[in-house]
């Protein structure tokens, strides 16, 4: 069987790998998406679905605003809203320290030339969260923050890439790349591709992709958990974020609570399974009861986890290879890649349209991580 053809190949169908794929095909370029589950299957599809600048790592803030303004128009871009919605995002301080330790971070951004985290006192942080406990001192607030439909969001990206001529092979995992004159080559269970330009967006599977091309880097695949409760009267419009101890705490237009913040299964990456830790979900289920105390009436309905990748340092690796030519990487968002999907993959298009990108990606270099050879 002959191999199936593209300028661009892309490994993973999550959001990166789907963005990638649509601003590819504004650009003009034909690329095919192999993903060996189903789009969205894993990290994509499941995460809290935050849009957020708010406490970002200092090289991030760009594209994160970058990003931001995509989703103010996202349906512009994909033909749906996402279910995006701006209430904002606030971190809250619960104690004395942890409001020095946010002041003092939103003083730094405005040094920066960032205004976009503010700080606000007790009062306007009770106007704007009533449901919140009063032990509570001030808040960090991103105002054009919000929240999106993750699965919905990276179907969104599918959809509007595939009605503009992209192929998405789904059910197809990658067993072998190589180099093959001036083109990639990637074996498949289910046939051969061929295209010029190689993309790695394989999520908490890309170390293997990019050892493929000799380039070993430190990636820890992780399962951050999630919570949800059945549907509850209305009490929170912004998502709220914890600032001592881990917590991402929404209430969904459908009225029931999300509740994340970084909290992990255990994973087993060859099988793609996850086992939750139910103590560390009963210390999730603690600080909501804290925070928020009408939550103390909520029922739990169901919990899981979605594999990702985590970076040593907890920043992405977006840019070309450092071993083969033609090869770019865009993984290890480290439990905070969503809202970056968008300017992701308009970022990745550039690099392989225009040579270069106009947002600056070099603190997300792979070559960070020292010389390319196995451990």
């Amino acid at each position: 069987m002959p191999a199936l053809t593209a300028d661009v190949v892309i490994v993973g169908g999550g959001l990166h790998g789907c963005s990638t794929a649509l601003h590819l095909a504004l650009a003009g370029v034909r690329a095919i998406v192999i993903e060996k589950n189903y789009v969205g299957r894993h990290a994509s599809g499941v995460n809290a679905g935050g849009v957020r600048t708010l406490s970002r790592h200092d090289a991030e803030i760009p594209l994160a605003l970058a990003s931001l303004d995509l989703w103010h128009d996202i349906e512009r871009l994909v033909d749906d809203d996402c279910g995006f919605e701006c209430h904002g995002q606030i971190r809250v301080a619960e104690t004395e320290a942890e409001a020095i330790e946010l002041q003092q971070r939103a003083a730094r951004l405005v040094a920066m030339g960032y205004t976009h985290e503010q700080w606000i006192g007790p009062d306007e942080l009770f106007a704007r969260v009533p449901a919140l406990s009063r032990h509570c001192v001030g808040a960090l607030v991103a105002e054009r923050d919000g929240a999106a439909n993750p699965y919905r969001t990276t179907s969104a990206f599918r959809r509007k890439a595939e009605a503009l001529g992209q192929r998405f092979l789904e059910g197809t995992r990658v067993v072998r790349i190589a180099r093959n004159g001036s083109a990639w080559m990637l074996a498949t269970a289910t046939g051969s591709v061929s295209a010029p330009v190689l993309v790695n967006c394989a999520g908490a599977w890309a170390d293997r992709i990019a050892a493929d091309l000799g380039e070993f880097v430190p990636l820890e695949a992780i399962a951050p958990m999630m919570l949800v409760t059945l549907r509850m009267p209305p009490f929170l419009d912004p998502v709220v974020l914890g600032s001592g101890r881990p917590l991402s705490f929404k209430q969904t237009g459908e009225g029931t609570v999300l509740i994340g913040g970084g909290r992990r299964a255990r994973v087993e990456r060859d099988t793609e399974e996850t086992a939750l830790d139910f103590t560390e979900l009963a210390a999730s289920a603690r600080t909501v009861w804290e925070l928020f105390p009408v939550m103390r009436d909520a029922s739990i309905n169901r919990g899981w986890a979605g594999i990702e990748a985590r970076m040593p340092d907890d920043i992405p690796v977006i840019g070309p290879s450092r071993t083969a030519p033609d090869a770019y990487h865009a993984f290890g968002f480290s439990a905070h890649g969503f809202e970056l999907g968008p300017i992701v993959g308009l970022i990745t298009t550039e690099l392989i349209t225009q040579g270069a990108t106009r947002m600056p990606i070099a603190p997300f270099a792979i070559t960070r991580f020292g010389a390319p050879v196995r451990d």
